[in-house]
C-alpha cells in the first residue's frame, strides 16, 4: 500500500513553478478568504497578482475556493456564489455576463485510470457568456456549457451543453430551450 502511495507522489503532475504558486496562494487564502463579502476588487486583486484574468464587475464571494488562480479566466459582470468550488487544475474560462450560484463545483481535471500511476489529466472547462450554473450542480471535466444555458439545480453534467438549453438531473438531461428575450436569436439556431 505505502509503495502504489510513493509511486503516484513520484508521478508528480506539477511543475516546480506550479507548485510554490500553489503553496503562495495558500499561504495567502485568509487575505481573500476573511474579506468582507462586499470586497470584490480585493478580491479580484488579489486573484490578478497570481494570474487570473478577471473582468470588469466580477463578484466572487470569500467564501469560493479557487485551486490555482493561473488557469483561471472570468469575464465581465460574472458573479460566483458562496462555497462555489473552482477546482482548475486545467483552466476554466467564464464568460461575460455567467452565474455561478452558490456550491456549485467546476472540476477541470481527472485522472487516466488505465494507468497504475493514475496520472491527472488537466481538461479545460469553459462556460459561455449569460449563462448559469445553478446551486450545488457538478461540471466535469471538458465540458462546455453554451451560451445562454442553464444547468439545473444539483444536476450533474459530463457532456456539453448546447446554447440556449436548460438541463437538470444526474446525469444531466435536456428540459426545456430557455425562453428568455434576451435569446431569441440563439433558440432559432438551437
Amino acid at each position: 500500500m505505502t509503495v502504489e502511495t510513493d509511486s503516484r507522489r513520484s508521478s508528480a503532475d506539477y511543475t516546480r513553478a506550479e507548485q510554490i504558486g500553489r503553496v503562495l496562494w495558500n499561504a495567502l487564502q485568509p487575505l481573500f478568504a476573511y474579506s468582507p463579502r462586499l470586497m470584490y476588487a480585493w478580491r479580484n486583486f488579489l486573484l490578478r497578482l497570481f494570474g487570473a484574468e478577471i473582468g470588469s464587475k466580477v463578484q466572487i464571494y470569500p467564501s469560493v475556493r479557487i485551486f490555482t488562480p493561473w488557469t483561471l479566466a472570468v469575464g465581465a459582470g460574472v458573479t460566483i456564489g458562496d462555497n462555489a468550488r473552482i477546482y482548475n487544475v486545467g483552466r476554466i474560462v467564464i464568460n461575460d455576463d455567467v452565474t455561478i450560484s452558490q456550491n456549485a463545483h467546476l472540476c477541470a481535471g481527472t485522472h487516466d485510470y488505465q494507468r497504475s500511476d493514475m496520472r491527472l489529466v488537466r481538461t479545460p472547462i469553459v462556460v459561455q457568456s449569460n449563462s448559469w450554473i445553478c446551486c450545488d450542480a457538478f461540471v466535469g471535466p471538458g465540458v462546455t456549457i453554451g451560451k445562454n444555458a442553464i444547468v439545473g439545480a444539483r444536476s450533474v453534467v459530463f457532456k456539453d451543453v448546447g446554447e440556449g438549453l436548460i438541463v437538470g438531473g444526474n446525469p444531466a438531461k435536456f428540459i426545456r430551450y430557455r425562453a428568455e428575450k434576451n435569446c431569441h436569436n440563439h433558440l432559432k439556431s438551437a
